[in-house]
């Protein structure tokens, strides 16, 4: 029998599509009763939507055969470089929540110190969390437009949460996969932190898409040492997006509690499918977290879409933006149409002014 290696396209064991969402990565330090780390396997190296990209950064690294980029369950070779520093005890574990095994081998680095290290310590943590869909207020609404923009949410109410912790620390980063629905486009959602209690966020973005160091939205195939867009949404036929926000020069300290939110679309106009990876650290005791099960991790494929919410609450902005939209369909777009027409009318008589003026051009130098 002759071995053929799994890059020339044909694997051996089962291949389920669904994997990365399906095992855990558990990661647990120094004994304590829960862990400070439970996030997918896939999703804590930055695989959104179970599709393997290959990309480089400074914490994380994928690197994918191109047979394999943006298959649900494609095979890649995953990188880590967090520092996770630990006393006594380090737990690191792979559970496997799915029905059929999958292969799986690993190297993990580490340092033996004389001296213990102190009980400021910081340990790395990270949670896994995921909204299908987002309850969103205007889906039938194009983002941007005049109406959509006119709403303001300056108290970030309805807004994902990436993370909400108690405790002293630092958070450096995230990932976020986002499959949208409406077909305008999933961004302008801006983030929030609220650090130590805050009622107001002290830090507050101007869109999704500038919190992740992108601008009139997501480059594609951009991606750099803290910041890129891994999977792009025009990469296939329907629009899949992840991106990645690492805060390595910039953390984010808190002293009792921080949580970081984004809205999803302008306001939390839109109701598409957001899941996210949040990275920090913090001195023990962890406050424990936990995560769906499995078949609330499975992610959407081609063709599959979600029932999309309205928000339950509607405030007078979102009536009054729903008034004038109304408002505008009967005024402003009989009036473009108009304007349209009369465009059209110019260019067809343009076009027949051009032919008699070609006409009398070359009976001209006939003469």
């Amino acid at each position: 029998m002759n071995e053929i290696a799994p890059p020339l396209g044909i694997v051996w064991d089962v291949r389920d599509p669904d994997y990365y969402r399906k095992a855990l990565l558990r990661i647990t330090w120094d004994r304590q009763d829960c862990p400070s780390v439970l996030v997918p396997f896939g999703d804590f190296f930055c695989i959104g939507h179970s599709m393997p990209v290959t990309f480089n950064s400074l914490p994380i690294q994928v690197s994918v055969n191109p047979a394999e980029e943006r298959v649900f369950g494609g095979a890649a070779s995953v990188s880590c470089y967090f520092p996770m520093p630990f006393n006594e005890h380090a737990k690191v574990e792979i559970i496997n929540e799915n029905d059929v095994p999958f292969g799986l081998y690993f190297q993990i680095d580490y340092e033996l110190y004389q001296e213990k290290l102190g009980a400021d310590t910081a340990y790395f943590h990270a949670c896994w969390k995921r909204q299908l869909p987002c309850e969103g207020w205007g889906n039938d609404i194009l983002t941007n437009s005049p109406e959509i923009n006119s709403v303001s949410n300056l108290t970030g109410e309805n807004n994902y949460v990436l993370l909400e912790t108690e405790g002293e620390g630092h958070y450096v980063g995230c990932n976020l996969s986002v499959k949208h629905f409406q077909g305008s486009w999933w961004g302008e959602g801006d983030d929030m932190f609220f650090i130590d209690g805050e009622e107001f966020p002290s830090i507050i973005g101007t869109g999704t898409e500038d919190y992740f160091n992108h601008a009139w939205g997501m480059q594609q195939g951009n991606h750099s040492l803290y910041h890129g867009s891994i999977l792009h949404e025009r990469d296939l036929p329907e629009a899949y997006q992840v991106a990645y926000r690492f805060h390595i020069e910039d953390p984010v300290h808190f002293q009792k509690s921080i949580k970081v939110t984004m809205e999803h679309g302008h306001a939390n106009h839109l109701s598409d499918d957001w899941s996210t990876t949040a990275y920090w650290y913090q001195k023990l005791p962890t406050k424990p977290f936990g995560i769906q099960g499995v078949e609330e991790r499975i992610p959407l494929k081609l063709g599959e879409t979600a029932v999309q919410k309205i928000s339950p609450e509607i405030t007078q902005d979102i009536s009054n933006a729903r008034e004038s939209l109304e408002e505008r369909k009967r005024t402003f777009f009989p009036a473009q149409r108009t304007v349209h027409e009369q465009y059209e009318e110019t260019t067809r008589q343009y076009s027949k002014d051009n032919i008699l003026y070609g006409k009398k051009l070359r009976e001209g130098l006939k003469k």
